[in-house]
């Protein structure tokens, strides 16, 4: 079977699996995740082990580094490797689904991480069916596997061990996050960091013995306007506190303080120069008998456009044999596409179905790019394949 065969092959299953691919994302979505629910990201793990599991397909479960995570393999075990990657867990709390479960209404899904991504996912979930039924009816040149994480939305602080360890030596990965609300798929991301700021003073009574008191929260208040000040929009790179308590009585000189901090940068190089400059900041306050750190909570590396001009290339060619006209984008939020990408394997995220309004109430996935952008994933594997 030649490549414009097999191309016919997978489009044509995966057409034709339209309905139960709407039914597995409803089954999907309609499980709380919460990354900080474990026990209900294994149940989205072993839903999606299962499914392909009665499919045929050879899969592991895999439980290490402190998450769980999803690990399935189609194809021969030689020649390219190629991966289809994505996270289970969403930052809705326990009882979302309860309180808005999912739902279709005008070509749109609705529900918790529906978009964010569940209906990644499902497309991955689906192209490994796809290839696993052309690979028994003619052998695959290449080995496709999909890999689908726990901790994505804080920062993967575990995953990212699963990733550097199953993904080593991958020739290309194809990251399921929404497409974005402009159809286009996400050639570049920023970097990021999230840390904690710990701030320890003297109690003083405010009102009699104010001298004696060293205050955690102007040491703290100075430390913020010190870290802001490190924004420069024009190099990309963003400092937020976002978060900030301290104190006990507004009659006593603050003891203690605290601050949750975030940090977006374009580069690696950018990254390490501002970890730098961020301990400074905090080191250097200038309140006496104020001790203060920086504790990083978790982090993403850039995902930069050059490790994705070959597949952004090879993914405008193949939507247009499809009638889609897309482009790469580049956005401020971080995802797994930079552990990838700093590996140096090609990467290209956003490849799952179009979404908007992620992590608010107002989040959807349009049904229509469903099967679209499976098919146009699969064209690329097909036309990467040696």
């Amino acid at each position: 079977m030649n490549k414009q065969g097999m191309i016919e092959s997978v489009s044509g299953w995966l057409r034709d699996y339209e309905s139960e691919m709407k039914q597995l994302l409803e089954v999907l979505v309609n499980i709380d995740s919460f990354s900080h629910d474990p026990a209900d990201v294994r149940e989205v793990r072993d839903r999606l082990a299962d499914v392909l599991a009665q499919a045929g397909i050879e899969v592991q479960r895999l439980d290490e580094q402190d998450t769980c995570a999803l690990l399935a393999q189609v194809g021969s075990q030689t020649g390219q490797t190629f991966f289809l990657t994505g996270h289970m867990d969403t930052v809705f709390s326990k009882g979302t689904v309860a309180e808005r479960p999912y739902r279709e209404a005008d070509g749109k899904a609705y529900g918790p991480g529906v978009a964010d991504m569940k209906a990644g996912l499902v497309i991955n979930a689906c192209l490994m069916m796809a290839f696993h039924r052309l690979h028994q009816q003619h052998p695959l040149p290449f080995t496709l596997k999909m890999m689908a994480t726990g901790d994505e939305e804080i920062g993967s602080p575990n995953g990212q061990h699963l990733i550097r360890r199953y993904l080593a030596g991958a020739d290309a990965v194809f990251n399921a996050e929404p497409g974005r609300v402009s159809g286009n798929v996400v050639s570049a991301r920023k970097g990021g960091g999230s840390y904690r700021i710990d701030v320890t003073g003297r109690a003083a009574n405010a009102g009699v013995n104010h001298a004696d008191g060293a205050s955690a929260i102007e040491a703290l208040a100075r430390i913020t306007q010190s870290v802001h000040r490190l924004t420069d929009y024009q190099a990309g790179i963003t400092t937020n506190v976002g978060l900030i308590s301290g104190g006990t009585t507004p009659n006593t000189v603050a003891q203690q303080a605290s601050a949750m901090l975030d940090v977006r940068f374009n580069t690696r190089e950018q990254g390490e120069q501002l970890a730098e400059t961020l301990h400074a900041c905090v080191e250097q306050h200038g309140v006496p008998g104020v001790l203060a750190s920086l504790t990083k909570i978790a982090g993403f590396l850039p995902f930069e456009a050059r490790m994705s001009e070959r597949l952004l290339d090879l993914y405008r060619t193949q939507a247009r044999q499809v009638g889609v006209e897309v482009d790469g984008e580049f956005t401020g939020g971080c995802s797994d596409a930079g552990w990838t990408a700093s590996m140096g394997i090609a990467t290209l995220c956003g490849t799952g179905p179009v979404g908007g309004h992620a992590h608010t109430e107002r989040e959807y996935c349009d049904l229509s790019t469903l099967v679209e952008r499976a098919v146009i994933v699969g064209r690329c594997l097909i036309t990467l394949a040696d």
